[in-house]
This record gives C-alpha cells, sequence and structure tokens, in this order.
C-alpha cells in the first residue's frame, strides 16, 4: 500500500487519506477517488492530494476487518458488517465470555495495523452484548499480513458458553439464632442470581450445622435431579476441616480447592459429587452485590469446569471490595425511592435498521419497545409517558392493554429533542423528576430505574442521575425538574447527554455494571445478536 501525495491526475481509483474541499466537490475520508471527482476536483484549482494506493495482494480496510473477525467468532458470536475498517462481534445468547487470551495477544502482535480488543475473560454476557472489535489501523493491508494474522488465531478464540437450562439444589445449615428470614433472603436472591441463565432452584433442604446430617442432605441432592449443589453454611467455610469440607468427604465426595483470591469471596469451597459441582458459598453470597461465588457459580451454569489453577487465576480484577471512591451501597433506613415519573422515547424512524422500525420486532415473543415500557411499569415511576411519533398506530398497537399514557410528537421526524420537549410538557407537576428510557433498550430493568430513584432520594440536590458501566454514561436517566427549562434550548438529536453536560457536577453518577444500560438494538446485526 503507498501512502502519501498523489497528483490529482493520477488520483482516480485511490482512497482519500483525508477529507478533500475544492469549490462545490467533497470527498469523504476513507473515499474511493473516481474519475469524476478527480476531474472535478482538478477544474476547482486542485493539484494534488494525499492518498492511498492499493498494490497487487492488499486488501482494503473493510475485507481484511470482515476476514479476521470472522476468523475470530466461536460459537454463540456473531459479527455484524464492516465500516470504516472496523467490524464488532455480540453474543448471540446469555453465557460466559471464553477466549483464549494467548491467541489474541499473537494476533495483536502481528502489526500494528492490526488490532482486536474484547472483554474480559470469563465474564458474564447477555445477548446482544458487544464483546469484542476489529479495527484495521491503515486503508488496506499486505495479504501476508492477513494471512499471518488468521494463522495466529486459528480455532476461532472468542466464543461464549451459553447457559444451560439446569436445575440448582440449594442446602442451608443451621444454628441457633440465624433468623428464618435470613435463609428467605438468601433463597430469593438465589434465585435472582440464577434468572438470567433460566436455571432455576429445584431444591431447597435445611439442615443443622453439623457434619453428618449435612453429608446425609448432600448425598441425597446429588442422586437427584438437580445439576449443581450449592451449600450456604449457618458458619463461614476456614478449614478443610469444617463442617461443610468434612461433610462433602463423608458423603463421598472431593474438594477441588477452599478458598479464592477475590474479595468479596474469599472463603468458598469448590468440590464435586457424583459428577456434579459443589459449592460451599461465602457469607457474601447472600448479598446481590457482585462477589467471588458469581465468578464461580456462573461458569457452572453454563457448563464450564472449575479447576483449582481457575480459581487461583483470579486474583488479578478480583478486588470487588467497596473503596472510598466508589459510592457504598445503600444500607437500611435511607430513603424510598424518590416519586418520579417514567418516560420512554419510542417516536424515532429507526432509519439505521433498514425499511423495519426496530421498535415493533419481535424479541422474547413480544415487540421490542414492549420491553422498555413493562419494566417502567414494574419500576416505581408513575405514572409511565411513551412519547411516540413515526408509525405512532402501530407502536399503540404494540403496547396494548398497558396502563401508560401516551403523548404523540407530530415532529418528531426533527429529531429526539423534539420528543424530550413533547413528553416533560404532559408530566404532572408533582412529579420532581422523570426517568427516561429509551424504546430501543429492552434488557433494561425495574430494578435500574428505582436505583436511579434511591439516589435521586438521597440527593436531592442532584439535577440528574445516569448510570454508569466501566466508568461510561448509560441509559436510562433520571432528570430533575430544576433541569427541565433547559430542554428549551435542545434541537435536532440533543438529547440527555446535552442536559448531563448543563448539569456539570450536579450530576450523580451510579455505578451498576449492568451491560443492559449500554445495550440498544438499532441495526439489524445487534437485533440478530440479541434474539440469537
Amino acid at each position: 500500500m503507498k501512502f502519501g501525495p498523489v497528483a490529482i491526475t493520477e488520483a482516480a481509483g485511490c482512497i482519500a487519506a483525508h477529507t478533500v474541499r475544492a469549490g462545490d466537490v467533497i470527498v469523504r475520508k476513507g473515499a474511493t477517488i473516481s474519475a469524476e471527482d478527480a476531474v472535478r476536483l482538478a477544474a476547482a484549482g486542485l493539484t494534488e492530494l494525499v492518498a492511498v494506493r492499493l498494490e497487487p495482494g492488499d486488501i482494503d480496510e473493510n475485507a481484511a476487518a470482515a476476514k479476521l473477525a470472522a476468523a475470530l467468532a466461536g460459537q454463540g458470536i456473531v459479527t455484524e458488517a464492516p465500516f470504516t475498517g472496523r467490524v464488532n462481534l455480540f453474543a448471540t445468547a446469555a453465557g460466559v465470555l471464553t477466549i483464549d487470551v494467548a491467541a489474541i495477544d499473537r494476533f495483536n502482535r502481528i502489526d500494528e495495523a492490526i488490532t482486536a480488543a474484547t472483554l474480559p475473560a470469563m465474564k458474564s454476557v447477555v445477548a446482544g452484548e458487544m464483546v469484542g472489535t476489529v479495527k484495521i489501523i491503515p486503508y488496506g493491508l499486505a495479504g501476508s499480513l492477513v494471512d499471518g494474522a488468521l494463522a495466529a488465531v486459528s480455532g476461532a478464540p472468542i466464543s461464549v458458553a451459553a447457559y444451560r437450562p439446569v436445575s440448582v439444589g440449594v442446602i442451608s445449615t443451621l444454628l441457633p439464632g440465624l433468623k428464618p428470614s435470613v435463609i428467605e433472603k438468601t433463597l430469593r436472591i438465589m434465585v435472582d442470581r440464577l434468572a438470567p441463565a433460566g436455571a432455576n432452584l429445584s431444591a431447597d433442604r435445611r439442615v443443622p450445622h453439623e457434619a453428618t446430617p449435612l453429608a446425609q442432605a448432600l448425598a441425597k441432592m446429588a442422586a437427584g435431579p438437580a445439576d449443581i449443589l450449592v451449600v450456604f453454611g449457618a458458619s463461614a467455610i476456614t478449614d478443610r476441616r469444617d463442617v461443610i469440607p468434612q461433610a462433602l468427604l463423608a458423603a463421598g465426595g472431593r474438594i477441588e480447592h477452599l478458598g479464592m483470591p477475590v474479595d468479596p469471596g474469599n472463603l468458598l469451597l469448590i468440590g464435586e459429587l457424583a459428577g456434579k459441582p459443589v459449592i460451599g458459598a461465602p457469607g457474601c453470597a447472600r448479598s446481590p452485590k457482585e462477589n467471588g461465588f458469581d465468578w464461580v457459580l456462573q461458569r457452572c451454569l453454563a457448563g464450564i469446569p472449575v479447576r483449582k489453577a481457575d480459581i487461583q487465576a483470579m486474583g488479578v480484577g478480583g478486588l470487588l471490595m467497596e473503596i472510598v471512591s466508589r459510592p457504598q451501597p445503600r444500607a437500611p433506613g435511607h430513603a424510598e425511592a424518590a416519586p418520579v415519573a417514567g418516560m420512554v422515547l419510542a417516536a424515532g424512524r429507526s432509519t439505521r435498521m433498514g425499511e423495519a422500525n426496530k421498535l415493533l420486532q419481535a424479541v422474547r415473543g413480544k415487540p421490542l419497545v414492549r420491553h422498555a415500557v413493562e419494566a417502567q411499569l414494574a419500576s416505581k415511576a408513575g405514572p409511565v409517558l411513551v412519547v411516540t411519533g413515526h408509525q405512532q398506530k402501530e407502536v399503540a398497537a404494540a403496547l396494548a392493554g398497558l396502563d401508560i399514557r401516551l403523548v404523540h410528537n407530530p415532529d418528531f421526524a426533527s429529531g429526539l429533542a423534539s420528543s424530550v420537549k413533547a413528553g416533560l410538557a404532559t408530566l404532572p407537576a408533582s412529579a420532581p423528576g422523570v426517568v427516561v428510557s429509551l424504546g430501543d433498550m429492552p434488557n433494561v430493568t425495574a430494578q435500574v430505574i428505582d436505583r436511579l430513584a434511591e439516589v435521586f432520594a438521597d440527593r436531592p440536590d442532584a439535577l440528574a442521575v445516569v448510570p454508569t458501566l466501566l466508568g461510561q454514561r448509560g441509559n436510562p436517566v433520571l432528570l430533575a425538574r430544576a433541569l427541565f427549562p433547559a430542554v428549551a434550548r435542545l434541537t435536532g438529536d440533543q438529547g440527555a447527554r446535552r442536559l448531563l453536560d448543563e448539569a456539570g457536577e450536579a450530576v450523580a453518577e451510579v455505578q451498576l455494571d449492568d451491560p443492559a444500560i449500554a445495550l440498544d438494538v438499532d441495526t439489524p446485526e445487534a437485533l440478530r445478536a440479541l434474539v440469537g
């Protein structure tokens, strides 16, 4: 590939390295210069420009990216169409992301022109989540470089081990003073943990915190339908001679490893009985907050064996405990969620989806937009408004039977700002704020919406509350009434981002680590990945 100044008389067929403007002629960066473009640029007085000329054996950036991304994509991964030398990879099912890290490292060492980035290996992902991207830096590559990269990643190193519809049996050990409400709460949290994987809690046994009755319960449960066994001890496991490890051995099982370099989660046991995983849960597993137990359970739900070496390799990135720079978890006695309203924006033309209206596409048995609206209705927000525009009647029909207020925006074609204005204009005066959701984000839950309202209750001085994922802001966004006057200054496709800029330091960020807040479905590729 040649890169540099090219006489305009020789530019036809080259790729513009930068956007070129001459007279009324514009050739965009990365566009192939046609013979007509060259003539018109010359007529406008241009004599040369910086361009790229592919040589025999070269592959253009999009073709190279598509070819390499296809080689990286394994089971449970779909690639989108290439653009500007980039191809994104998406999960087609919920599960655990498995990556051959060494292969990706080899791939990135081939040449500085070839890059691949992924989410962390063994991360739990949802259908439709972006898990990786391939980016070609220049406008073309020598075919030999592409061949070398393909050789480095033979075997499709990025895959998703999909969750299986398994059943989980739970045994709780009891000691005097352990309230039954603690057990009940633990089980409710366990059911919530299993839900994203489509797994179910099939057995609930409660025995004294003694080795013999626990061993008997383990043996009986292992002989039943449960695929995974979890023991919640009334007392933490501190030694291999403790009650839970000894009960596992007495039942005929084995201990794979005790302890883990993850905090919270240190006091976890992983073992096996009758070919089934047995997890001795640490005390932190009674909390819904992420801890080391989640990492082990997710792998088991996806059918991935958890060995001693796997546990020992979890130290880097295993510091999950609260730190002073991060908001502390809500403690009992804090204010309830603020009585905010809810609003779903469903007026857009979904031009990136093509001819079909993305909001009406079927996802998990119902129109995509209905998921976003039902999440608002399941939250504590109320009333819930839905702003319609494009295909107003069809969108309204997709929401039939729901307790919502439909607000039509006749000016929807002018951009997002007009829909935000239309919705805010109809809010009840009593609402101190509103949670604004996007109609194309079907995985956002009521819990996310309520969490924003809880933070707003604790921070009445905040002009906005926004969730973050890995430091990046996502949706939905809670806007305080004090910020509503700024909406009048919005134009075109300006939305919450512009309002958050105006709010400045008065924005309360909520770290959720929930990929749903960053997952919108606005392309055919994203939709295919979401529905599998």
